[in-house]
């Protein structure tokens, strides 16, 4: 089940919320905390206004709520906003006291047992625990023991690194005996997890139209661009490794992609840190084939069996596929890359090119101008590294800080670094170069689609290219590779 977190202050705004978001979802969850106080007086009349089964959830600050009541009082409110209306579950977090659920009326003297009452009704109880921190070393354990209570076992923990995620992926295997179970893994590494949630045995994900939980998706993501809730056994898993990587638009290809040709497949970013422990994580789970970004274009050669005649060139891979049981390596950024100025350089437009940057995807770069005869000069910031790529293929090079003196020398400027976006975003990574109007100025950088580099280069009067359509044609040639179809021409590709 894909389930909607609310997120208003008001049962009306809650309801257009549900409303907004019904052909995506299949469970509601109401936040009793966020909403006003004077609205807890109708809130038991909720799930049959908005037609869906739904989770009353009343939850405090130490748990990522918003209620600072006690719990005496918080679960006073919430057995008479449940007993009163027709919710499917109840969300109570697993150290509540007993005492605590022992409720008494207003105008009686004797204690109900909240729980009991809510089994006579049929609801059921989903029993929680956060750790916004990390993954406990007892989770297994954590797990069996909330469910031996007879209850939905609820577990929303913190995953700090690839390894935690495999932890994670690991619970359908260690506790597949325990049915229903909710599995959340919260914040960016998280994100794969809330994905792939059949995939950890979670009877179902949370989503939010706002971020209610670090690393929520919305509805619409989920159900129509990842089709998370038709996951099943035989469905092949691809993915994006990076780190950043949850502002990748390479699902918005592979995707509908899949989608188009009846692929049993799904395409998903993971955050990874260390390379060698998500090769891991693809055994276990049976990844297929990979993307990869920064950092690990390089970091990943160690790991394959196979690789391309690119590959082996440029020292750099971007894909990667699994073919009689090992790793195949492939570099699709090199074709993708050419796609926007083949025709400049065909015409002999583009006879030299400063390449900014010396790391994975600035190989590909080099690669590529050089097999087509264009004089190249990299400058990078570390010394070092410029030098290894400019004796390999017998380029140029320079330090980063004295690319003023290659203003109006060249035909083409290419930005390979990830300098203009997430946190150096606005930042140009060379603010002293100068345009004088007639090259050709190109920045991989895709999302944003201008960047502070691309509009100098604009005001000046040079012809510009983002990443974006080197994205798309790199992505079309990792389909291939993954799937054996060629891209269906008919996709309309919305980035």
């Amino acid at each position: 089940m894909i389930c909607l977190t609310t997120s208003e202050q008001t049962l009306t705004s809650a309801l257009k919320q549900v409303e907004r978001n019904k052909e995506y979802i299949d469970i509601v969850e109401l936040r009793l905390d966020l909403l006003e106080e004077r609205e807890l007086a109708s809130a038991q009349i909720f799930p049959r206004l908005c037609g869906l089964p739904t989770i009353a959830t009343f939850r405090r600050v130490s748990d990522g709520g918003a209620s600072k009541l006690n719990d005496k009082t918080r679960i006073s409110i919430l057995r008479s906003i449940v007993l009163k209306g027709d919710f499917s579950y109840v969300d109570i977090e697993d150290d509540v006291k007993k005492s605590d659920l022992k409720v008494k009326e207003d105008d009686k003297d004797v204690r109900n047992d909240f729980e009991a009452e809510l089994r006579a009704k049929g609801i059921k109880i989903i029993r929680s625990y956060h750790d916004f921190e990390k993954v406990p070393a007892e989770l297994f354990s954590k797990v069996t023991k909330l469910a031996k209570k007879g209850d939905i076992p609820k577990i929303a923990v913190t995953p700090n690194t690839i390894v935690d995620v495999v932890t994670i992926f690991r619970i359908q295997q260690e506790l597949k005996d325990i049915k229903e179970k909710i599995i959340v893994a919260m914040g960016p590494y998280g994100v794969c997890t809330r994905i792939l949630y059949k995939k950890i045995g979670s009877m179902l994900t949370f989503a939010s139209e706002n971020e209610e939980a670090p690393g929520q998706l919305t509805p619409k993501a989920l159900k129509i661009l990842y089709r998370a809730d038709q996951v099943n056994a035989k469905t092949n898993i691809y993915g994006i490794i990076g780190n950043p990587v949850l502002h990748t638009d390479s699902p918005k290809i592979h995707n509908p992609g899949f989608d188009s040709i009846h692929y049993n497949a799904i395409y998903v970013p993971f955050l990874v840190d260390k390379v060698r422990t998500f090769f891991k994580l693809a055994e276990l789970i049976q990844i297929h084939g990979f993307s990869v970004t920064v950092p690990h274009k390089r970091d990943v050669l160690p790991y394959l069996g196979k690789i391309t005649r690119e590959v082996q060139q440029i020292g750099a891979c971007n894909t990667i596929t699994r073919i009689q049981g090992m790793w195949k390596g492939i570099n699709t950024d090199y074709y993708g890359f050419l796609v926007p100025i083949e025709e400049e350089i065909a015409n002999e437009h583009i006879k030299s090119a400063l390449v900014i940057g010396a790391g994975g995807a600035a190989r590909a770069v080099v690669w590529a101008l050089r097999n087509h005869h264009v004089k190249v000069t990299i400058v990078n910031r570390t010394k070092e590294k410029a030098i290894h790529l400019s004796s390999e293929t017998m380029s140029n090079w320079d330090l980063l800080e004295n690319v003023s003196n290659y203003s109006g020398k060249v035909d083409l400027i290419v930005q390979t670094t990830i300098v203009g976006m997430n946190e150096s975003l606005g930042v140009n990574p060379v603010p002293t170069l100068e345009f004088n109007g007639n090259e050709y100025v190109y920045d991989l950088i895709y999302k944003p689609e201008n960047t502070a580099f691309l509009d100098k280069a604009k005001a000046a009067g040079c012809k510009t290219y983002n990443g974006k359509r080197m994205l798309i044609e790199q992505g079309k040639l990792q389909f291939e590779a993954f799937t054996g179809y060629h891209y269906p021409h008919w996709v309309n590709l919305e980035l």
